[in-house]
């Protein structure tokens, strides 16, 4: 044993070494998620056969460089990273159904791709993980009302290019708080506001304050739900959020939305849209062109209930968007009815705002067509 007893030191002290000094192994990401395997109609999916939802930790999915579009191909399924407790937007029931606004864009490139709107799991992701897990391959793209900003674009090596929705920051108060919607930024001064860290809305909550000259306290939450929480509880005076969220949130959450304001004033540019990782431009522009043969749809009038009308029409625009000309869907690697698809089985840019927005009582503005006034454009399909 004496003489084994140096060899034996030396092992370890050379394991220690190895150890603190880490190779070339990278240390894996580890995300809290929940995976769920549509298989239902598109504006419901499907419950897990306990009827709830199964978390469990996700595996990376490793794919190179350029290669994202075969490896969705291949696997026969979309993986989508979403919100998951976020009405209207990305919601997972009790039962295990997905419903929202980013979910059912999921849906679209799933139709788009495999012509079956259930060709899509859904990974519910934090605000804090969602860049890192969309980086570490958890998912093939990022659906989860996440603002398009230099800093994520040129730093954080995301790729977003196509806007889904026009948002821009607000508060709401109590109104025994404040009761003026006009009111402005002063009638806060020592409140204390809820809002979510890790959110473009935490740093612009503090810019416009400053700016303003007014003090406050910010009551910080990993998680929206827990500021709605406590907001209802009346552990800060205010809260903060997109102008989406306070609407849906607020009405699915508060015990009695109407004793809130929601100040007309509006703190910042929010252009929300999906996100993929950068270095992939054949994978984005398959997410980006879906995106937009859904708002040219709806310009020409093309929904899911008439979309085969349009497939003997004359106009040359429309013979290209449907596939029935051309062939726009193989320079992306898809075939070419890849928006017919996505239109016969989900819908149009319109039919998704009104099934998910509508009811929360949330008006187009901005995100309607451009031909309306609204800031939603679609490229030429040519």
């Amino acid at each position: 044993m004496r003489k084994l007893f140096p060899l034996f030191s030396l092992f370890v002290l050379t394991s220690i070494i190895l150890a603190a000094c880490g190779g070339t192994a990278a240390t894996p990401i580890t995300v809290e998620v929940t995976r769920i395997v549509t298989a239902e109609a598109p504006v419901a999916a499907a419950e897990t056969p306990t009827g709830e939802a199964q978390p469990t930790a996700a595996p990376p999915v490793p794919v190179a460089g350029g290669e994202r579009l075969q490896a969705v191909l291949d696997r026969g399924n979309l993986v989508c990273g979403v919100h998951g407790s976020f009405q209207g937007f990305g919601f997972l029931d009790t039962n295990g159904n997905w419903s929202g606004f980013d979910v059912d864009f999921c849906r679209a490139w799933a139709a788009a791709l495999f012509n079956d709107a259930n060709a899509v799991e859904f990974v519910s992701v934090s605000a804090q993980d969602r860049f890192t897990a969309l980086q570490a391959g958890q998912f093939d793209v990022l659906s989860r009302n996440s603002t398009w900003t230099f800093t994520r674009d040129a730093e954080l090596g995301l790729t977003f290019g196509v806007v889904t929705f026009y948002d821009g920051q607000a508060i709401m108060a109590r109104k025994d708080i404040v009761s003026d919607a006009s009111a402005g930024l002063d009638a806060l001064e020592g409140a204390g506001v809820c809002v979510q860290s890790g959110t473009t809305t935490e740093l612009n909550l503090a810019d416009q304050f400053r700016a303003a000259g007014v003090n406050y306290e910010p009551v910080v939450f990993a998680e929206q739900t827990e500021a709605f929480q406590a907001y209802e509880e009346g552990r800060c005076d205010a809260i903060t959020s997109d102008r989406s969220q306070l609407a849906t949130q607020g009405q699915a959450v508060l015990s009695n939305f109407d004793d809130h304001v929601i100040l007309d004033l509006v703190m910042s540019k929010e252009p929300l849209g999906p996100a993929v990782v950068q270095g992939d431009e054949k994978w984005a522009d398959v997410v980006h062109w879906v995106v937009y043969g859904m708002i040219e749809a709806e310009e020409h009038g093309i929904t899911s209930a008439n979309v085969d009308d349009f497939l003997a029409s004359e106009d040359p625009v429309i013979k290209r968007l449907l596939g029935v000309e051309g062939e726009l869907g193989s320079k992306l690697g898809l075939t070419n009815d890849f928006v017919y698809r996505a239109i016969k089985l989900v819908g149009n840019y319109g039919e998704v705002f009104e099934r998910n927005l509508a009811p929360y009582g949330l008006a187009r503005g901005q995100n309607d067509l451009w031909t309306n006034g609204g800031l939603m454009y679609a490229p030429p399909f040519r």
